[in-house]
């Protein structure tokens, strides 16, 4: 059937669907309640406090099942109150029996095969922002912030962690938890009487099944807009939150140099301090002194064809914690900031003859970073982030043994600002700003951007956008600035059965934010339609079915030109026990790529690309568990194909030791793509067969849920052969063949990577952590060899290994100042 009549009837679907009545419920009320007497946290209700306390009963299913009310047998029970110093949560999970509880010991934000009970404050009422604490039935805790999702689709940011405590005990017919929450652990106003958002959530995993306290319907936009209260909270007074976590750490390193000049061996102690401190009860300040991230999980590297740079994840805590705010508009990569140095590459073509690079550090050093963070009582977000980065050198070397230094990025101060206003209807309007300085003679950045999401009274309507600037300061010939713009606006549907989005983006040609944020190309207007039609009601066989369709059309903007489109339909759903499939299917017409080229002026007449896909995933409660992935391309091009496999895998031997494999296969046929330029510089392309295998093993065993081990040993594999190559032709943007070029330009990459990690959480925020890290990267050109006998090959070349001590301390104020009273 053709795109447009797809799309003709997904309309006709929705639009007898967008009257469809939901089954809204007036929102729960539980009132608030002082505790008396002491509650001691753990797991067992016996304390007498928690006879006359408030209790939250009548949970309701919103998953597979929604309105479904809780079996009695299985119901729920939570008991709330507060006190000057914090909040203290209770209750008993009924089960029929011991064996229907699902529980694995798990890092800490690690949900794993655990059944949970979840609380959710929304301490300001705006519906956007909240607070989010579970516990499991080995007392295990998981904490996380929710905002507006964003450019990856998520609201919830588990890296953010605060300090607080949990216990449970497990019966036959059931778990109890206690909870005591400090007032430090979670953001709040100073009004003298409060009523704050809540409610209340529970899974059942082996089930599947999750309730919440105030009703969720799965058809309506957000989680937040559909809270019950907690109402009556008075004379609660934001703590002082004054709180440090110094560190120490040593180091021992070997790669074997085996030059002179260079030690085999190396070593560093080093020692640094994470401070935490409330401004005001809203408003936190966190810095970073003499930072150490040595320890945080090693890149996925991979070989890149393409003229884009890879994004990599980031894993560094300070960057990753409580970040919602700067998040916004997609302006902030943090791995901008001790990143890869400015002129890394500039040095090799400065050099004279005689000499040679020995030394070029790929990451700057971080000196500082401080972030400020919070919510106003009027509903102002504002997060202010600094980091200050040292000038970084390479070392060169000529035949006299004489050493000097070139920099390669110079002294850089990076800083964001913004301002986030929560309106009316989960509503919000933001303004972002982000600058990026540079001592000496290298170009200054600045980006600014306004952005604005608002929704109807009924939830039902969403319209949005943003509008945003940049300037590169000195960027230019004479120190002149360029300046750039870009927009985007967007409107949809998001309640209902039938959901839909429309947008469209523009950015001209000197826009830039890359020096703090992710970006890879400008000059383009793009338009994209969105639409999704849900059965969350189950059904003979299945729990809930989706299905999607997406369709784009980009130009470039100036000089005007077809760039490329793409239309697919996808469908998905789980089935009664509990597995997930579903397929995908789509077509890219012929487009124009003008970055595939690497040279200004040219641009690659792409092929029509037809695909298709589908996967499975099993119930991840099961002992074994795993979920695989099909993907077929073929490309108008030689007989062009690709297929992407993909394959992940669990065996949980007990709740202490599990371990997990991932593969993926991705072999190609006939690729085409840009390979190098030839000696009087122009782009040459070739007709390659590409193959890349990634092998994920994983090993976890935990003692209790404070101890544990993890080893994840990773390799990558990827292989490129060319067989032919060709000219671009500039007038059509078409191939001819070039049968002079006879360099070898065949690629064969490994990375090899081992992480062994030992955590023991010693006290409440306190760590000691031992760490080897073993690192192999093999680059050659080499084709001909089998991927056993490439591991093998790999094995055996130089490698780094690394291993490294520290212990990080966490010292609160409060309990400092109350101990030293005792």
């Amino acid at each position: 059937m053709p795109p447009h009549k797809i799309i003709i009837i997904f309309l006709l679907v929705g639009a007898l669907t967008t009257n469809a009545k939901s089954q809204k419920a007036v929102p729960k009320q539980l009132a608030a309640k002082r505790a008396t007497g002491i509650i001691k946290i753990d797991g067992i209700l016996d304390e007498a406090a928690w006879k006359d306390a408030p209790m939250a009963q009548g949970y309701t299913e919103f998953r597979p099942t929604p309105f479904k009310i809780e079996d009695p047998a299985n119901r729920t029970d939570v008991f709330m109150l507060y006190s000057d110093e914090g909040l203290y949560m209770g209750g008993y999970c009924h089960e029929r029996s011991r064996d229907s509880i699902s529980t694995e010991i798990t890092a800490r934000d690690g949900f794993g095969n655990n059944d949970f009970i979840g609380f959710i404050f929304d301490t300001y009422k705006d519906k956007l922002n909240g607070f989010e604490y579970f516990v499991t039935p080995l007392g295990q805790q998981m904490d996380s912030k929710m905002a507006p999702p964003g450019s990856d689709g998520n609201d919830e940011d588990f890296s953010w962690n605060a300090v607080w405590q949990s216990a449970a005990v497990i019966h036959n017919n059931g778990w109890t938890f206690e909870i005591f929450l400090p007032l430090s652990a979670i953001r709040f106003s100073t009004k003298k009487v409060q009523d704050w958002g809540l409610n209340i959530t529970r899974r059942r995993q082996k089930t599947g099944q999750q309730y919440a306290w105030n009703t969720i319907d799965p058809n309506v936009n957000g989680f937040l807009t559909q809270e019950g209260a907690w109402t009556g909270l008075e004379n609660i007074k934001p703590p002082l939150r004054l709180q440090f976590s110094p560190y120490f750490s040593s180091y021992a390193n070997h790669y074997p140099a085996n030059t002179p000049g260079s030690k085999n061996f190396t070593s560093s102690v080093n020692g640094g301090m994470d401070v935490k401190y409330g401004i005001s009860q809203a408003i936190t300040l966190d810095m970073t002194l003499i930072p150490d991230f040595g320890q945080v999980q090693s890149d996925n590297q991979v070989l890149n064809l393409t003229p884009f740079e890879v994004k990599y994840n980031e894993n560094r805590a300070f960057f990753t914690e409580g970040t919602e705010l700067f998040n916004k508009g997609n302006f902030f990569y943090s791995r901008r900031v001790g990143g890869t140095p400015l002129h890394i590459n500039d040095v090799y073509g400065t050099i004279a003859r005689d000499e040679k690079v020995i030394n070029n550090p790929s990451e700057t050093k971080l000196i500082n970073a401080t972030k400020v963070s919070g919510r106003l009582q009027g509903g102002l977000g504002i997060g202010f982030f600094n980091g200050l980065t040292a000038a970084q050198h390479a070392t060169v070397e000529d035949d006299k043994k004489n050493k000097r230094q070139i920099e390669t990025s110079p002294l850089t101060n990076y800083n964001i600002i913004v301002l986030n206003q929560s309106l009316k209807h989960n509503s919000s309007v933001s303004f972002v700003n982000t600058n990026v300085w540079r001592s000496g003679h290298d170009y200054d950045a600045n980006v600014s951007a306004a952005l604005f999401d608002f929704n109807d009274k009924k939830n039902m309507w969403n319209l949005g956008g943003k509008l945003a600037t940049s300037n590169l300061v000195g960027y230019l010939p004479g120190n002149k600035t360029q300046s750039g713009y870009s927009h985007e606006l967007y409107f949809g549907k998001t309640s209902g059965r039938f959901n839909f989005n429309i947008s469209q983006s523009l950015t001209d040609a000197k826009f830039n934010s890359n020096d703090l944020g992710y970006f890879t190309i400008n000059n383009f207007i793009d338009h994209n339609l969105w639409m999704g039609y849900k059965w969350n009601k189950p059904g003979t066989w299945y729990n809930r079915i989706n299905l999607d369709l997406n369709a784009s059309y980009s130009r470039r903007f100036r000089p005007t030109a077809y760039q490329n489109s793409n239309f697919n339909v996808s469908a998905n759903g789980q089935l009664k026990n509990l597995w997930w499939t579903g397929f995908f299917m789509g077509l890219e017409p012929s487009g124009n790529d003008f970055y595939e080229p690497r040279t200004e002026g040219l641009f690659f007449k792409g092929w029509v690309s037809r695909y298709f896909g589908a996967f499975v995933e099993t119930n991840g409660a099961k002992k074994y568990s795993a979920n695989a992935e099909i993907v077929y391309v073929n490309r108008s091009y030689f007989n062009s194909f690709k297929i992407s496999l993909s394959l992940n895998q669990k065996y949980r031997f007990n709740d202490k030791f599990a371990v997990s494999h991932s593969l993926n296969l991705e072999p190609q046929y006939n690729n085409v793509g840009y390979t190098s330029k030839d000696s009087a510089g122009n782009a040459v392309f070739g007709l390659r067969d590409r193959k890349t295998i990634e092998n994920v093993v994983n090993f976890k065993y935990n003692f209790n849920n404070k101890v544990g081990i993890t080893t994840r040993i990773r390799h990558y594999w990827s292989l490129v052969g060319y067989k032919q190559f060709f000219d671009l032709k500039k007038a059509d943007g078409l191939l001819a063949p070039n049968n002079t070029f006879i360099s070898n330009v065949n690629q064969n990459y490994n990375a090899f990577n081992v992480d062994a990690v030992f955590t023991w959480q010693f006290a409440q925020g306190s760590f000691i952590n031992i760490v080897w890290k073993n690192s192999i990267q093999d680059f050659n050109r080499l084709i001909d060899n089998g991927y056993f006998k490439n591991l093998s090959t790999t094995l055996d070349v130089n490698q780094n290994n690394n291993f490294s001590f520290k212990v990080l301390y966490f010292l609160d104020y409060l309990q400092l100042k109350k101990q030293k009273k005792v």
